[in-house]
């Protein structure tokens, strides 16, 4: 992997938090706080996407459009898939 150092300055409290939770977890300080932040940023990036989601099906145009295409497929008769 591609590193480069950085420097932050953080509370001596919180450095003392994550040097306790990095040893109980068995990895260096900089992989824990790497693996903490890629959550962090997967989390953020997640919860965007269902926002969007959210906005787009609120639609009641768009939800009632896509109840009834779910409806017509339920109803084509055919239980192993269509035919092509």
């Amino acid at each position: 992997m591609n590193t480069k150092k950085i420097a932050i300055t953080v509370p001596k409290d919180l450095v003392m938090t994550i040097d306790l939770l990095s040893i109980e977890s068995g990895v260096s300080r900089s992989k824990f706080i790497t693996d903490i932040l890629k959550e962090k940023i997967s989390k953020d990036k997640n919860d965007k996407i269902k926002a969007a989601f959210d906005r787009v099906f609120s639609d009641e145009t768009i939800a009632e459009e896509q109840l009834t295409t779910a409806r017509e497929f339920e109803s084509s008769g055919k239980e192993e898939g269509q035919e092509w």
